[in-house]
């Protein structure tokens, strides 16, 4: 029986290119900067990216969080997305770490607008917090891998720009996002003050995440990192694996998002199936006529691994170990449920 894993894109394992790579990495001790690997991933990634520069943590959620940490103060406030990561999916860290409030909007599949963000921007008031970060996602997760333009990015960072607001991207599928829309990643540089760029998905690194910013930021997010006990070692060898990724992996992702489009396009068909989102890039998600557990537990007895996202709502994403024949597989065993 064929086995098909489409959980996430996390479940991917290192290609023998990437493996020779991490072999022969070139490591030192990271904490005092000497890592050759991790200081070429991170001047890479920034140079990518358009910004001065960045730092490698073991995950999103981590670069995430410093992020945040770094463009508030306590008694602030973000401004988000309910849907986003960095609220529904971080463990609380927004209220842990930094001691911030957040506000939610109702973005249309988690995608935001300057004209949504406007009016709660508080004012200048001792009964309110402090509003001083907007964090955008792209793609958006629960929104089945939804993308922001940059068209759409632009107004609103201007709005930040003219409110003396930070703008932080949730990168986690970026490189997805620019798969989709076609815009260059060196572009962002020019409205983000920080942005994520997640290796361990898409990409289909190991593990890891890079946060960049401009050089002061990037300094004293180095100083967070280490009181969150993120300071790595030799882990020149995980970076290595993430250089590979960005030099090899990223044009291969159309070919993710064609996968999850075939599968879109079959669930569409099916009578026990009740609704599709869009699948723009690498994330199908679909609703269920019977409770999702239950069509899962059927998948699986097939050998096709998935996840549920509400009651009636399953998750299929696509990656580089989901080949042409295991799409073809599992067609054939939604067809058959």
């Amino acid at each position: 029986m064929i086995t098909v894993d489409l959980r996430s894109d996390t479940v991917t394992k290192p290609t023998p290119g990437m493996l020779e790579a991490m072999w022969s990495a070139k490591v030192g001790d990271d904490v005092f900067g000497e890592d050759e690997s991790i200081n070429e991933l991170e001047a890479k990634a920034a140079t990518m990216f358009g910004m001065e520069a960045g730092m490698f943590c073991p995950s999103g959620t981590m670069t995430n969080q410093i992020a945040i940490k770094c463009f508030t103060q306590p008694l602030d406030e973000l401004i988000a997305d309910q849907t986003a990561h960095v609220y529904r999916y971080e463990g609380g860290g927004i209220a842990f770490n930094s001691g911030v409030s957040t506000r939610l909007l109702n973005g249309y599949r988690g995608i935001i607008t300057a004209e949504m963000i406007e009016p709660e921007i508080n004012a200048e008031n001792i009964h309110y917090p402090h509003t001083s970060l907007v964090v955008l996602e792209n793609t958006v997760n629960k929104g089945g891998g939804s993308c922001y333009t940059l068209d759409q990015i632009a107004p609103i960072a201007h709005l930040c720009k003219a409110n003396n607001l930070k703008l932080h991207l949730d990168g986690a599928r970026i490189f997805n996002a620019l798969a989709h829309t076609g815009d260059k990643s060196v572009d962002y540089g020019k409205y983000f003050n920080g942005v994520s760029v997640c290796l361990s998905k898409g990409l289909g690194a190991p593990v890891g995440s890079v946060l960049l910013a401009d050089t002061a930021t990037i300094k004293y997010a180095r100083r967070i990192r280490k009181v969150l006990g993120g300071g790595m070692r030799q882990a020149g060898f995980l970076a290595a694996a993430a250089i590979y990724a960005l030099d090899h992996h990223v044009e291969r992702l159309k070919i993710d998002h064609a996968h999850a489009q075939i599968l879109a396009d079959e669930l569409t068909k099916l009578d026990w199936v009740t609704g599709v989102l869009p699948a723009e890039t690498n994330i199908v998600l679909f609703d269920t006529v019977q409770p999702a557990d239950q069509v899962l537990a059927k998948l699986l007895e097939k050998g096709i691994k998935a996840s549920g996202t509400d009651k009636h709502r399953i998750r299929f994403v696509t990656h580089l170990d989901v080949h042409p024949e295991q799409v073809e597989y599992t067609v054939q065993v939604l067809k058959s449920l």
